[in-house]
């Protein structure tokens, strides 16, 4: 574990050369979760029921009970792995995969969000270099230009944050495009291993909730994979509220809000994700 003193962290735009060192850093983050969403899908009793009855069919073929019972569950766990990230999206959210390129920087200039531990503290975060790079770019790639993105690529990928640490990136928080006037969504928060339990999850959301509040945004959702206890707990503990739970008045408005803000859902109808919102 590394000590950070969160008021020295730099919250900014993900730009063309993190692009490496973020896509290595969602896929730490994301280590186990493909697995417990299928081990999840595998355990429900419709899911069952299903592979009992086709074991039994197999069984009068193959003459082999083991066989019988183990082909059904290797071609769904085949299944799951092929179709899933279709399904949950590279960074959990609705798209097939996540345009990195689209999303990035243009410009010399840094985006900074402010840092609400820098009120406080009264300290100045400033970026600096770089220290390392997970793939080191060789002479023709260094050479090559950039690709050109328009502004209607640029507007539909939307945002990577990332929290830059005297250089190094240990966290990242990634927001969905702007599809409704109003509403944003919050796709994925990663922070590095090394970096975990230190606040810096806690210092993104809130530094992204501060700016999307100033822009007039009046709620945000947030996608969690369905077995994450550990995300549940983050979320509530920054005052997100999981979608349909409330009754009278603002149930009947959350109704309405479910038909439209989904969750994911996988084999067989399975939810994989769970809702959470926040009124800003």
């Amino acid at each position: 574990m590394v000590k950070l003193e969160l008021d020295q962290v730099v919250v900014r735009r993900m730009k063309e050369d993190d692009i490496d060192t973020v896509k290595a850093l969602i896929k730490e983050g994301g280590e186990g979760t493909e697995n417990r969403l299928i081990l999840h899908v595998l355990t429900r009793p419709l899911c069952l029921f299903v592979l009992a009855i086709i074991s039994s069919v197999l069984r009068c073929v193959v003459h082999s009970f083991i066989l019988a019972l183990a082909i059904p569950v290797f071609l769904l766990i085949v299944f799951l792995k092929i179709t899933m990230p279709r399904a949950t999206g590279v960074l959990g959210t609705s798209r097939p995969c996540w345009d990195y390129v689209g999303s990035s920087l243009r410009g010399a200039g840094d985006d900074i969000l402010e840092n609400p531990y820098t009120r406080i503290s009264g300290k100045t975060a400033t970026t600096q270099k770089p220290k390392r790079r997970m793939k080191p770019k060789t002479t023709e790639e260094a050479s090559a230009p950039s690709e050109r993105i328009d502004p209607d690529r640029e507007e539909a990928a939307g945002q990577v944050w990332l929290a830059d640490c005297d250089g190094e990136i240990a966290g990242c928080v990634c927001r969905e495009s702007e599809k409704r006037p109003g509403i944003r969504r919050i796709c994925r928060v990663v922070v590095g291993s090394w970096y975990r339990r230190e606040g810096l999850g806690r210092l993104l959301v809130q530094s992204l909730e501060h700016r999307e509040r100033e822009a007039g945004v009046c709620r945000l959702y947030a996608h969690v994979p369905f077995p994450s206890t550990l995300g549940e707990v983050f979320f509530r503990k920054l005052g997100y509220r999981p979608l349909g739970e409330r009754t009278g008045e603002e149930g009947e408005e959350e109704d309405e809000e479910v038909k439209v803000e989904r969750p994911e859902r996988g084999f067989l109808g399975f939810p994989l994700t769970k809702v959470y919102f926040k009124d800003l």
